[in-house]
């Protein structure tokens, strides 16, 4: 099943999708957290409500599309370094970080929900915060049954679905607070998620390919195979004395073809157009637009 949140005649509708056309959920359903939370109960719910005869169907490219997920009880959950190719393009550009072979076990960071966006909304940009804007397409994972410590053999059965995400980062804040990730991957509004969270049904991640295009020229191009965790290792890891609920997400790594890496490096600018895609998962396509998050700011880059 995929799952979009939609806006229709002015207000947020949860609606299935079925090729091009969007069947509307009634009214009531107007955030997907509570889906997520029901688990199969609930889906098997929205499978009647969408075979009614009165079920109400709208064009898809007709609505407004909102990020999948819009409420979070905490921040994102982020997987570094999850492709080999990514971890050893970046290996002589790290700085200070010293780290120069793959970690035996995953690496994880947060990152802010106020980063969150809509699959089709303009990214932020304020080159007075940061120089060096980079994309990364990610595949990223809904959780859908709370569980700590929970066993690789059972880790399937925690994850409601996936969709798309673009780690938009900010590659001289990264560096500029001791090497750690958070400050430069939380700007507000620069990272896209959806368009669709997609029940692990619909999807084999075997033949799962992610791409990210540059001003339609693509720069990312891999297959989720290629993970140096799969998912259940990383949902083993992160849930290791630590529960994970219902509605969080976790991005799960980019591949290689970062704009830092490059020689010479290509960072974004305004305008430019970032669509990441993968199989079965739909894309997002989003600009960069120019907005003020300086502020009055008193913090100097230099």
């Amino acid at each position: 099943m995929k799952l979009v949140c939609v806006v229709h005649r002015d207000a947020a509708r949860i609606a299935v999708v079925s090729g091009e056309t969007a069947i509307l959920l009634p009214k009531e359903f107007g955030d997907l957290l509570p889906i997520v939370e029901g688990g199969p109960e609930a889906l098997v719910e929205i499978e009647r409500l969408v075979g009614e005869k009165e079920a109400e169907h709208v064009p898809l490219a007709d609505l407004p599309l909102l990020p999948p997920i819009r409420r979070f009880r905490r921040d994102i959950l982020c997987t570094g370094w999850n492709y080999l190719d990514h971890f050893n393009e970046g290996k002589e550009k790290r700085a200070s970080q010293e780290i120069k072979e793959l970690p035996k076990t995953p690496t994880f960071f947060t990152k802010g929900p106020d980063t969150v966006i809509g699959p089709r909304d303009p990214i932020a940009f304020d080159p007075r915060i940061s120089t060096k804007w980079d994309y990364e397409a990610e595949l990223a994972v809904v959780i859908g049954k709370a569980g700590r410590s929970i066993p690789e053999r059972e880790a399937a059965a925690h994850i409601f679905g996936y969709c798309l995400a673009n780690d938009v980062s900010q590659r001289d804040l990264q560096r500029r607070h001791g090497g750690q990730w958070l400050k430069g991957k939380s700007i507000d509004g620069t990272m896209p998620i959806g368009p669709y969270l997609v029940t692990p049904d619909e999807v084999d991640l075997g033949t799962v390919r992610l791409q990210c295009l540059l001003n339609g020229e693509v720069r990312q191009d891999a297959l989720v195979s290629q993970m140096a965790f799969p998912l259940e290792k990383l949902i083993a890891e992160l849930s290791f004395g630590m529960t994970l609920r219902p509605g969080d997400v976790l991005l799960t790594g980019t591949p290689s073809g970062v704009g830092f890496a490059r020689t010479p490096p290509i960072f974004l600018v305004e305008g430019d157009e970032l669509i990441v895609r993968a199989t079965g998962l739909g894309e997002l396509r989003n600009r960069l637009k120019r907005v003020d998050l300086l502020g009055d700011s008193d913090v100097s880059l230099e």
